[in-house]
């Protein structure tokens, strides 16, 4: 198999997936790399710059039955550059699998939350939710999962689109909100480590609510869509999160404490004229379990202790608890 954007914060925990389970795994980046142990190296490809003959070519001679689409463009990018990374590569992509002879690769299309927009607090968004993207981001993703879907009804590309929610674990990007406050997090540990103060932590408003998946139970998720019947999900789109809404006030405020470093958050006004994305966010995630057979099975510690592990010196172990509900099928009787 192939994924495209390997080296990525979720192409290497989908690339570790499918190699711990004994697949033969290539990675593709436009940086090259490392993609995890027990990976092959990495092949730098600019798929940016790269033609559908060039795709389709590389992905003959790697033998690929499955074609994992993990690459894009989402932090410190502007709308152009999210595109030409979320649109035009999928649409490049398509054409090269569509011109490949006998049965093609199956394609996982990864896709995102932010394509819907707003869900509504009293229930979760389904499928069938009329997308209504507010963010550059979730715009350009949608263009993506549009071509997806409309090339698997006029050019008999197999391929299946997965909606992740807001993806957290091991190495989030310093980009997003999860990752800037892990950075601050282990500066702070460092800088108390030395004799000095913990910084206070500066936050735009953390007024919203997101339902978020961990990286490796989303790795899970592509697998099982990977290698589900084709009847069962070719041309579906399926959403993969953890079906919860998290107040991302308690969230951070969790993540501090498991730091074991007291830092103050302090949240930020903004601007009358800052754009900020939707309130709230929950995914309806039963067609993932009819289809792919699939849950969500960690809880947000084991991801925030993740997040964590490698900024944090290594004599200030995390804490234990929890900062989630638990699913209904995990209560006692």
């Amino acid at each position: 198999m192939v994924v495209l954007g390997g080296t990525g914060f979720v192409g290497r925990h989908v690339v570790e997936g499918f190699a711990a389970l004994g697949a033969s795994v290539l990675p593709v980046s436009r940086t090259g790399g490392h993609a995890g142990a027990r990976v092959r190296p990495p092949l730098r490809l600019d798929l940016l710059a790269a033609t559908p003959g060039r795709i389709a070519g590389m992905l003959g001679e790697a033998g690929a039955d499955v074609v994992v689409n993990a690459a894009g463009q989402v932090w410190r990018s502007d709308e152009e550059q999210m595109a030409a990374g979320n649109a035009a590569l999928v649409e490049r992509l398509l054409t090269a699998l569509a011109s490949m002879p006998g049965d093609p690769p199956r394609l996982v299309q990864l896709g995102t939350v932010h394509e819907y927009g707003a869900g509504a607090p009293d229930a979760g968004t389904g499928e069938d939710h009329p997308p209504a993207p507010v963010t550059a981001y979730g715009r350009t993703k949608l263009l993506g999962t549009r071509a997806v879907l409309g090339a698997v009804q006029e050019r008999g590309v197999d391929a299946v689109v997965l909606r992740l929610a807001n993806v957290i674990g091991s190495g989030v990007p310093e980009g997003s909100l999860f990752g800037r406050v892990a950075a601050h997090l282990g500066a702070a540990a460092h800088a108390v480590r030395r004799g000095g103060r913990a910084a206070e932590l500066r936050l735009p408003p953390l007024r919203a609510a997101r339902d978020l998946v961990d990286a490796r139970d989303a790795a899970a998720a592509v697998l099982a869509a990977a290698t589900a019947p084709g009847a069962a999900v070719t041309g579906r789109v399926v959403n993969v999160g953890r079906g919860e809404a998290v107040p991302m006030r308690g969230l951070i405020d969790r993540m501090v404490a498991l730091s074991g470093i007291r830092v103050p958050v302090v949240e930020e006004p903004l601007s009358p004229s800052s754009r900020t994305d939707v309130a709230w966010q929950r995914l309806e995630i039963a067609r993932a379990g009819r289809l792919l057979g699939w849950r969500p099975r960690r809880d947000l510690d084991d991801s925030l202790r993740d997040l964590l592990a490698p900024v944090l010196p290594p004599d200030r172990p995390p804490l234990g608890g929890t900062v989630h509900a638990p699913h209904p099928e995990e209560e006692s009787p």
